[in-house]
């Protein structure tokens, strides 16, 4: 009988699937080298500024907002509809901007092949032809724009992520709202795995990048 018992362990062990923790996949930034310049200051207009407490409230650039509200919020900071001064200053990415960019950026790597920075520029502008070629001309976000998320210490897990996938949300609508548009699929139904997706999945990517940051958790006053 305690051979029986033992090997039923096993088989349930073996067959059983287990539950897997659920969690929002981030790649936190590097260290930062202590010779490194610093960075220029980022105007407050192109920062989206999200604040939770202990008691799981929101403070999205400094009023109280209910959670049901923040994926609006945050499409609204994206596409700035109504050209606020308030929201980032988009710019107009056309074809004949981008060509003109890839030319000088050729010529300066031509006489400097070494330029890492250059390389990186023409990676960059080489993205945002490709993005042309399959969406057309669009709006820029300024590169400094992005969603600064923080968090009390205090704040419960459930509230992180539902803010998480209210922020992620907003992306992915608009993401798929203008994959429907050019290529008649959600961005979400693209396969990265096919050849004919990959670059429509960079296009995509090159209008609407997904730019939160998140810094380390900290006490706030809850008043």
């Amino acid at each position: 009988m305690a051979d029986i018992a033992f090997l039923l362990l096993i088989f349930f062990l073996v067959t059983t699937t287990m539950d897997q923790d659920i969690g929002i996949l981030r790649q936190l930034p590097p260290p930062v080298p202590e010779d490194q310049p610093k960075p220029p200051e980022v105007k407050q207009r192109n920062v989206y500024e999200v604040l939770v407490n202990s008691n799981n409230q929101l403070l999205v650039e400094g009023e109280r907002m209910d959670i049901r509200n923040l994926k609006a919020g945050a499409i609204e900071f994206y596409t700035n509809p109504t050209n606020s001064p308030d929201l980032p200053e988009l710019t107009r990415v056309t074809r004949a901007k981008v060509q003109e960019n890839l030319a000088l950026i050729k010529q300066a790597l031509a006489d400097n092949p070494r330029s890492s920075d250059l390389k990186k520029k023409l990676k960059i502008w080489e993205q945002k032809e490709i993005a042309i070629e399959l969406v057309g001309d669009y709006d820029e976000l300024p590169a400094s724009a992005l969603i600064s998320l923080q968090n009390d210490r205090g704040t419960s897990y459930e509230t992180y992520i539902a803010v998480q996938n209210e922020l992620s949300s907003a992306v992915n609508q608009l993401r798929d709202d203008l994959s429907y548009e050019k290529f008649g699929v959600a961005y979400s139904e693209l396969n990265s795995a096919k050849e004919e997706d990959k670059p429509k999945i960079k296009a995509i990517r090159a209008v609407y990048p997904q730019r939160i940051s998140e810094a380390e958790p900290k006490n706030f006053d809850n008043n």
